[in-house]
């Protein structure tokens, strides 16, 4: 399973960055009086009584943006909400109830996940008694806090961990995968008129979706579901996308937010590319929505009978030239009119699903961390040399991997790069997403005197 979101919303200045600072116990998010600083997501990863979460602070909802963000805003709210394993849904205890505390209400009761009422700026035992006028938003448990007089932190956390999806209960040994498979969901995106209907005819074996040399036929994300070899999927079909700037209707700009959707609800990504076509910005901007959300993709080049005398060499160089960041996607040629290649595509993706639920021993991370290590020791920066103390994977889908070290600032992007080819060469990996996180080991760490921090001192002693 992946890390869990536990995701901040509610009204402007309420103190939802105060309180993901106060929780994370250092300066993450922007606190400003101003509101609407907060436009992006801001995330941190949580460590408590041996459980990890990611904390992701929004931004005000119902603001109206001086920028003319507020559309933006909006999304990046609404994706919070949609990946959210619990919401924490923050007030001012001070100021009483607002109106708008109860528009965030009333939208939030659709949503049905988990939710905990946090009413901050509970000063005082006085604000607390006066803490029943805000049950009527919701029928979620209420915390009272206050991060200014750092009251109830740990009730708080508390009630996070009481909420949270189960952990897993047994590590999987020898880099083995889950047992129990589930159904894997696949995305079709792609800019307007790659193929992805004909694609998923083929898949159907059947005029499931209406096929069109117009451009923009699909409209929706469609999910069909299909069998192979035994096997159920589903997959999801969505509306071709085109530049912003030529979205000239509701209902093309739905499409781009419908496809942003597919990919955020997709095991992994069939990203789709015309043969006889160059890379568009189009085709970056949808990258970059796989790239941020560490989707296992596959970039599928269809009409491949079309291509003239392109070569799949000099097609993957191309691709992997143009996103440097994604040289671990495979790339697959296919021909959907003729349904060309179309069950190889399929059992690729099946490969790469499984690399995505695959969870490896500790003690083979750290021995590979060691080895990695002693190979290129991390550069010393401002006279401190970094040190690797301990490393373990703490979830999958996708593959994470916390290393505890004497100070995450003293990593450089450059060592981080090297040691994420370390691991991809190495661990079964090869070709999905892996995100890495650097934390400094705080004194609830469990000893870690098993593993010693690692610099080019203690080579021999590693060695013996």
């Amino acid at each position: 399973m992946s890390v869990p979101k536990v995701v901040i919303v509610g009204r402007p200045n309420v103190g939802k960055s105060s309180l993901l600072n106060w929780l994370a116990g250092r300066r993450i998010s922007v606190v400003d009086p101003t509101a609407g600083v907060t436009r992006d997501r801001v995330m941190w990863l949580m460590h408590e009584k041996d459980r990890y979460f990611e904390m992701v602070d929004t931004g005000g909802l119902g603001i109206e943006d001086t920028d003319n963000l507020t559309d933006e805003i909006e999304r990046q709210i609404e994706i919070g909400i949609e990946e959210a394993d619990l919401i924490l849904f923050v007030v001012d205890g001070a100021s009483g109830l607002h109106p708008l505390d109860s528009e965030v209400g009333t939208r939030l009761r659709k949503v049905d996940k988990p939710k905990i009422i946090v009413v901050n700026k509970c000063d005082s035992s006085r604000t607390e008694a006066e803490l029943h006028e805000f049950r009527r938003l919701s029928d979620a448990s209420v915390v009272p806090t206050s991060v200014k007089a750092n009251r109830n932190r740990n009730r708080l956390i508390a009630s996070v961990l009481e909420q949270l999806p189960l952990a897993e209960d047994v590590e999987q040994s020898e880099g083995t995968s889950l047992s129990a498979e589930p159904e894997m969901k696949l995305a079709i995106v792609g800019r307007r008129n790659v193929g992805k209907s004909t694609f998923i005819n083929a898949l159907a074996q059947t005029e499931r979706v209406i096929v069109s040399e117009v451009p923009g036929t699909t409209r929706d994300s469609i999910d069909i579901r299909f069998e192979l070899d035994g096997k159920s999927f589903v997959a999801i079909d969505t509306p071709g996308v085109r530049k912003r700037k030529s979205l000239a209707s509701d209902i093309e700009y739905y499409g781009l937010v419908r496809a942003r959707r597919s990919i955020r609800r997709a095991d992994v990504v069939f990203m789709f590319f015309d043969a006889r076509e160059t890379i568009s910005r189009v085709d970056k901007q949808l990258i970059d929505e796989i790239h941020n959300h560490h989707k296992p993709c596959i970039f599928v080049v269809n009409k491949w009978d079309l291509a003239d005398d392109m070569t799949t060499e000099a097609w993957s160089d191309y691709l992997f030239e143009t996103f440097s960041m994604m040289r671990h996607v495979p790339v697959g040629f296919i021909t959907a009119l003729e349904s060309r290649n179309v069950k190889q595509l399929i059992n690729l993706a099946q490969a790469i699903y499984k690399q995505a639920r695959i969870r490896v021993p500790t003690g083979l991370l750290n021995r590979l961390v060691r080895a990695a290590v002693i190979n290129n020791p991390p550069p010393i920066r401002r006279n401190h040399r970094p040190k690797i103390f301990f490393a373990t994977q703490v979830a999958t889908e996708p593959p994470t991997i916390v290393l505890k070290c004497n100070d995450p600032k003293l990593i450089d992007e450059s060592w981080k790069r090297y040691l994420l080819g370390a691991f991809r060469e190495e661990l079964p990996f090869q070709e999905v997403p892996i995100k890495l996180y650097f934390r400094s080991r705080g004194r609830s760490d469990p000893a870690t005197e098993s593993l010693e921090s690692i610099d080019a001192e203690s080579v021999e002693q590693l060695e013996g």
